[in-house]
């Protein structure tokens, strides 16, 4: 089985990077500013990941989940998409991530 590559959108806590990283680091992650895309549009990051097949992991709840709806109806590819709340506790974040 293989691990999913996380890429994570621009407003994701950055607690819940680090803590994802340090708590199992052969998980692999990437950051959207490390490859300039964080000002795009949520479909080209969307994109973005689908071309390396990546798992966008985003508090964008509404916006990007819009995206990633109007790109399966499209028959766009997709290789995954984790939405978190804002508000969500960051070791419950961190921990649902590790689950994956």
């Amino acid at each position: 089985m293989s691990r999913p590559i996380f890429l994570f959108d621009h407003d994701v806590n950055e607690d819940v990077v680090k803590g994802v990283g340090r708590r199992e680091p052969m998980i692999e992650l990437s950051r959207a500013r490390e490859h300039g895309i964080h000002g795009l549009p949520d479909d080209e990051v969307l994109e973005f990941a689908a071309r390396r097949g990546w798992v966008v992991v985003s508090h964008d709840v509404n916006t990007m989940s819009a995206a990633a709806y109007a790109r399966i109806v499209g028959g766009g590819r997709m290789t995954g998409l984790v939405l978190a709340p804002q508000n969500i506790e960051v070791r419950k974040a961190i921990e649902d991530l590790l689950l994956i």
